[in-house]
C-alpha cells in the first residue's frame, strides 16, 4: 500500500504573510551574521518587526491624544495685539437732538420770530447722520479661559488610562501573533535539518547500491537495466534534495522578514527539535482562564471604555461652569502714532459662566441609549469569545494529542521500515534477494521517513497552537 507523499512545507504560506506585513528595503550595509536560538529570534523580531513597532508607536500616539484631551482641563491663556485702519468711518443715523436744545434756549429767552410771535417748539426735527470713531485704532490684551466643572471632561480624564491600556493590549496581541509565527517557522526549519540528514543517508545508500550493482553487472550477474534503475533513483533523490534545499532557503527568507532582519544578513539557527521537546510540559500544565488570552483582555478594556462613554453622556445633562477674564488696552487716533504719546484706555472683565442644559430635542437621551446598546453588544461579544476560547482550547488539545500519537506511530514505522530495508539489502548482497525487493524496501523506508517528518511538523504546529490557545505561549 502506498503511503502518503511528503506534505509541502508551510513556509511558503508564511513567507507570503511575512512579505505582506514586513517587506524590507534594500540594505547597503555589510551583512551581519546572527546565531539565534528560538528565544533570541523572538526577541529580535519583537524589536524589529514593523507591525510590532507600529503597534508600540500607536500606544505613544494614544498618550499624546490623552495629553490633548487633558489640555481642556487646564487654563487657556491667549494674548492678542492688533491695529485697524478705517478709510471710511461708518455713518450712523441718529435722532436730531441738537435742534430741540437750541429751540428750548430761544423759548427760554423769550425770543420772537419775524412776525413778533414767540418762538414755538416744532413737532418734528427729523434725523441727522453722524460718524463715530477715528481713522486708526489699536488694541492689546490678554484673556483667560478656565473650565471649572464639565462632566464630560471629567469622564474623559478618567478614561485616559483605559485608552492607553487598550492600545497596549493591541500591541501585545500583535506581539503574540508574531511570536507564534516565529516559533512555527523556526522549528520547521530546525526539523528540516533532520529531513536533509535522512535524504543524505538515502543518497549514500543508493550510491552504494549503484556501485554494487555496477560491479555485479560487470561480472555478468545483473542486467544493464538494473544499473540504469539505480542511476535514475539516485538522480531523483538528488533532485528532491535540491528542491528541499530551495524550500529551506525560502523559509529562511520568510523567517528573516518576520523578524525584520535584512535579507542579506546570515541567519544560523542554534536550536534543534526532538520528540521530547515537542512533548515536554504542555498537557501536564495547569488549566487556563479566559483572562489568559490577550484578545479577551482587549475586549474587556473595550467594554470599560464604552461604559465610560455612557457615563459621559449622562453627565452632559448637568450644568457646566467656566471662568473667563480679559484685560486689554485700546486707543484711537486720527493718525497712526500709537508708539508715541497718547491715551490708552483700559478694558477689563471677569466672567463666571454657568450653562444649564434644558432641552435639546432628546439628543442626549438618544446618545445615552445608543452608548448603552454598544455596551450590551460587547457584553454579548465577550460571552461569544468565551465560547470561542473554550472551543479553541479543546480543539487545539485534541489536535496536539492526535499529533503526538501520530508522531510516535510514524517513528515506529520509520524504525521498522529501516530494519526491513537493512534485511532486504543483506539478502540482495548475498544473492538471495531481487532488485525489485530492495527497491520496494527502500521506497517504503523513504515513505516512512517522509511521513515521520510530516508528523513531527504537525506536532510542532499543534504544540504552538495549543500554547497560544491557552495563553501560555
Amino acid at each position: 500500500m502506498k503511503t502518503k507523499t511528503k506534505r509541502p512545507l508551510l513556509l511558503l504560506v508564511l513567507m507570503i504573510f511575512a512579505t505582506s506585513i514586513n517587506a524590507q528595503q534594500p540594505d547597503t550595509a555589510q551583512p551581519t551574521k546572527h546565531e539565534f536560538s528560538v528565544q533570541q529570534a523572538v526577541d529580535y523580531a519583537l524589536k524589529n518587526n514593523v507591525n510590532v513597532k507600529n503597534a508600540l508607536l500607536q500606544v505613544k500616539v494614544q498618550e499624546q491624544q490623552n495629553a490633548v484631551f487633558t489640555a481642556a482641563a487646564y487654563p487657556h491663556i491667549n494674548a492678542s495685539i492688533g491695529t485697524t485702519y478705517n478709510p471710511a468711518i461708518a455713518t450712523t443715523v441718529i435722532p436730531n437732538f441738537i435742534s430741540p436744545a437750541t429751540y428750548q434756549v430761544l423759548i427760554d429767552q423769550g425770543v420772537k420770530d419775524g412776525n413778533g410771535n414767540p418762538i414755538q417748539m416744532p413737532s418734528n426735527f427729523g434725523l441727522i447722520p453722524a460718524k463715530f470713531g477715528t481713522k486708526f485704532s489699536a488694541n492689546a490684551g490678554i484673556s483667560l479661559q478656565q473650565i471649572l466643572f464639565d462632566g464630560q471632561v471629567f469622564v474623559g480624564l478618567l478614561a485616559r488610562g483605559a485608552a492607553v491600556a487598550l492600545q497596549q493590549k493591541g500591541a501585545e496581541v500583535t506581539q503574540e501573533t508574531l511570536k507564534a509565527n516565529i516559533y512555527k517557522v523556526y522549528y520547521q526549519l530546525a526539523v528540516s535539518k533532520t529531513q536533509i540528514e535522512m535524504l543524505d543517508a538515502n543518497i549514500a545508500l543508493v550510491e552504494k547500491n549503484l556501485r554494487d550493482t555496477r560491479i555485479i553487472y560487470e561480472n555478468g550477474f545483473r542486467e544493464k537495466l538494473d544499473v540504469d534503475k539505480e542511476t535514475v533513483r539516485l538522480s531523483n533523490l538528488k533532485t528532491e534534495k535540491q528542491k528541499l534545499l530551495n524550500q529551506i532557503s525560502n523559509g529562511y527568507y520568510a523567517l528573516k522578514m518576520l523578524m525584520g532582519m535584512p535579507i542579506s544578513d546570515e541567519l544560523i539557527l542554534t536550536d534543534n527539535i526532538t520528540e521530547q521537546d515537542v512533548k515536554d510540559g504542555v498537557l501536564n500544565a495547569s488549566g487556563y482562564t479566559y483572562a489568559d488570552r490577550k484578545e479577551f483582555q482587549q475586549a474587556e478594556i473595550s467594554k470599560k471604555l464604552l461604559e465610560y462613554n455612557v457615563r459621559r453622556f449622562k453627565l452632559s445633562q448637568i450644568p457646566t461652569i467656566s471662568l473667563s477674564a480679559l484685560y486689554a488696552k485700546n486707543a484711537q487716533r486720527d493718525k497712526w502714532n500709537f508708539i508715541g504719546k497718547g491715551d490708552w484706555f483700559t478694558v477689563s472683565n471677569v466672567n463666571l459662566n454657568v450653562t444649564i442644559p434644558i432641552f435639546n430635542g432628546f439628543f442626549t437621551r438618544s446618545k445615552i441609549k445608543e452608548a448603552q446598546l454598544e455596551v450590551n453588544k460587547i457584553s454579548n461579544q465577550l460571552d461569544a469569545l468565551k465560547l470561542w476560547i473554550d472551543n479553541d482550547v479543546e480543539a487545539a488539545k485534541n489536535n496536539y494529542r492526535n499529533a503526538l500519537a501520530t508522531m510516535d506511530m510514524q517513528q515506529q514505522n520509520k524504525e521498522l521500515a529501516e530494519k526491513v530495508y537493512q534485511q532486504t539489502k543483506k539478502k540482495y548482497e548475498v544473492g538471495t534477494g531481487t532488485q525489485i525487493e530492495i527497491v520496494a524496501a527502500q521506497t517504503e523506508m523513504k515513505s516512512a521517513q517522509t511521513n515521520y517528518i510530516s508528523a513531527l511538523y504537525d506536532a510542532i504546529i499543534a504544540k504552538v497552537d495549543y500554547l497560544k490557545a491557552t495563553g501560555k505561549l
